[in-house]
């Protein structure tokens, strides 16, 4: 029997997952405004591995890791999840719109699928190249005419894929280590430290005291990234997930429309048929790889 008060809470996170973590390209848009890429990226990571760690460690009381293997675990985890994914990505974003940042984002469950499969030297199916052709067909076809102005560039889209490689590589390893019962929370936070002590080489090499003004702009951005679209949504969409893998899985379909309205009410990004075409294209590989993977839990 259905509980009417737990589904209107399931209902309000779902909701709620897909604002903030589709707002997170156009709070990076908003913050590249005022700073570099890497000097966005940095206070972030800080103050978000902070807070996850002060809760974790000082808060909730959990031991910090003394394994060496989980140590291990942790900086490849960090190198590929944090350090290359999101330090590619923040410099992508200072080449494409923010919707399209949120559509290439989206399509990480397809890429994890064909990169798990070719990993494991396992036969892809044909369900599983068709749904990546139907994504990259929708991602080709929202950047098409964005390409003729200032909202996209070649070097930008490659970046975004570039960075869902590393993502899609750093979640295959996550889920194929034995972490010995260490807490979520342990790991995210020092993962997410690691990955900002690997870009800080580079925010220094790179920095130009001109290029940077920190303003509320900078400093907005670099909060709302920290807590909103990552650390409350990630708790948000990880209770999804421990209440209804399937019914969470739906939530994602709605984070490239998310995305894209968001950029156009904050960011005045246009919004176009090649854009519908695209999203539309991108929901339906979505679709096909979410039904496969319940076909297969079964």
């Amino acid at each position: 029997m259905s509980n009417p008060s737990k589904n209107f809470l399931n209902f309000l996170s779902g909701i709620t997952f897909v604002t903030l973590w589709s707002s997170a390209s156009s709070a990076t848009k908003i913050g590249l405004t005022a700073v570099q890429p890497l000097v966005l990226s940095i206070p972030r990571f800080i103050l978000a591995s902070a807070l996850m760690l002060g809760i974790s460690h000082l808060f909730m009381r959990k031991p910090i890791p003394k394994d060496k293997q989980i140590w291990k675990q942790m900086i490849i985890y960090g190198f590929f999840n944090v350090g290359l994914y999101l330090g590619l990505y923040v410099v992508a974003m200072k080449e494409v719109s923010a919707g399209l940042g949120s559509l290439f984002i989206a399509i990480n469950p397809v890429l994890i699928m064909l990169i798990s499969t070719i990993w494991y030297r396992q036969p892809i199916r044909p369900v599983t190249l068709l749904s990546f052709a139907l994504c990259m067909s929708g991602m080709i076809l929202a950047a098409w005419p964005l390409l003729h102005g200032s909202h996209a560039s070649i070097l930008g889209l490659a970046l975004l894929l570039l960075c869902n490689i590393s993502y899609s590589i750093g979640a295959i390893y996550f889920a194929k280590q034995d972490w010995k019962d260490t807490p979520i929370l342990t790991i995210n936070g020092w993962q997410t430290l690691v990955g900002c002590i690997c870009l800080l080489p580079f925010a220094i090499f790179y920095y130009k005291a001109d290029a940077n003004v920190f303003n509320t702009a900078f400093i907005g951005s670099v909060v709302w990234l920290a807590i909103p679209a990552s650390i409350i949504a990630s708790l948000l969409w990880m209770m999804l997930l421990k209440d209804n893998p399937t019914k969470a899985s739906a939530w994602l379909f709605l984070c490239p429309v998310a995305g894209f309205a968001i950029a156009a009410m904050l960011m005045g990004e246009p919004l176009t048929l090649y854009t519908l075409a695209g999203v539309v294209l991108v929901i339906a590989g979505l679709y096909m790889v979410q039904r496969m993977k319940s076909e297969q839990a079964k």
